[in-house]
């Protein structure tokens, strides 16, 4: 750019020109040089058995991933970790937004670790949105002391759309867990409610929190999910809130009266405790322990393994089914005009969900 100053009618002043900005990045840096270094299944299986902590994290990203890669590399490493898990108790911890499942698992896992040695793993689900498909996955801020226990292993994961409060692939990080020496491993659901199934199947206790003097009664008392409870806890009970409590416990008891008895044999037991000021949780760690020992003396702990092995064979099938009929190339040059057929208002939706199965399994034949 040429200065106005450098003109004749100023001849005793000069501006010269700027001078050239340099990178912020050092020219000598090997870009190359802190590359990380790509784990075999070997690798990894081995530093896991070790506990290493870092390996096991980068085990549950290689078992969420999508890439047909990575499921393959990771249903290596499940195999040959199998033989090494189910030594643990799992326990599936669910309740409403904002009952204190966090907070809870706080000072649950702090107490138990205490009291009974031994390492936790606690994995957390974080719902994702419909819009975006990404997650806050912040649950693990709410758990200040379990962050910096060295026996304490968390891990947040986006539920990614999975119903049933967990994510598709929280048993196989179960199984992660267990080969890495975690013998009491938590799985927080994301509090949807009435969706949980899908953690009552991969764990041996369902804990179910709740909390008083929040509105009408009769909405906690909802029987979907009563019926799968092992144990029901009420959380808060505190200063001006604990006649609410044990009022809601009263009810809950009397609730459970009108169920049918679960297959266990064992009768759910509600509590009252304080996640925040840490009271009772010593009642609510006694329960858990009673039912572990109960379903074990009567051979329902073995049974309901088995049973939750059967389901996921069964949902594993399903979720292969899946993704072969979406990643097939037929399929996904016909979907558009399906969908635009559709909107058009030419074809009901079931029919041309009719057309398209057709037309896969067409493709299949040939």
């Amino acid at each position: 750019m040429e200065h106005p100053e450098n003109s004749a009618e100023y001849a005793g002043l000069q501006v010269n020109s700027g001078v050239e900005q340099q990178s912020i990045v050092n020219p000598y840096l090997q870009r190359n040089r802190y590359k990380r270094r790509q784990l075999s299944v070997g690798d990894i299986v081995e530093g896991i058995l070790k506990g290493d902590v870092t390996i096991l994290s980068q085990a549950v990203t290689l078992v969420e991933s999508v890439n047909p890669d990575h499921q393959k590399q990771a249903q290596e490493v499940i195999e040959r970790l199998l033989p090494y898990s189910g030594n643990s108790i799992r326990i599936g911890i669910s309740g409403v937004p904002g009952a204190g499942k966090s907070t809870s698992i706080d000072e649950f896992g702090m107490h138990v670790l205490k009291e009974k040695g031994g390492k936790l793993a606690v994995l957390a689900i974080d719902p994702s949105s419909e819009r975006t498909k990404g997650s806050i996955l912040g649950d693990k801020t709410r758990m200040e002391k379990l962050a910096l226990h060295p026996d304490s292993f968390i891990r947040p994961s986006p539920s990614a759309g999975s119903l049933g409060g967990v994510a598709r692939k929280t048993r196989e990080t179960i199984i992660l867990c267990e080969a890495a020496g975690y013998d009491k491993i938590f799985v927080e659901t994301v509090g949807v409610g009435q969706s949980e199934t899908a953690c009552h199947s991969m764990v041996d206790f369902f804990l179910l929190i709740q909390v008083a003097g929040t509105g009408d009664e009769l909405q906690g008392i909802k029987r979907g999910i009563m019926e799968i409870s092992d144990g029901i806890v009420i959380n808060k009970c505190d200063g001006d809130n604990v006649d609410r409590c044990h009022m809601a416990a009263t009810n809950f008891r009397n609730a459970l009266h009108f169920f049918p008895k679960p297959d266990s044999g064992w009768l759910p037991q509600v509590l009252c405790y304080s996640g925040f000021y840490g009271t009772g949780i010593k009642e609510i760690w006694d329960m858990i322990y009673s039912y572990i020992d109960f379903v074990k003396d009567n051979g329902y702990f073995d049974y309901r393994r088995n049973e939750q092995a059967k389901y996921w064979m069964y949902e594993s099938i399903n979720e292969h089914l899946r993704m072969n009929f979406y990643n097939n190339p037929l399929i996904q040059q016909q979907l558009e005009q399906a969908e635009k057929v559709v909107l058009a208002g030419q074809k009901t939706s079931f029919v041309a969900a009719q057309q398209l199965l057709d037309d896969y399994y067409q493709h299949l034949k040939k």
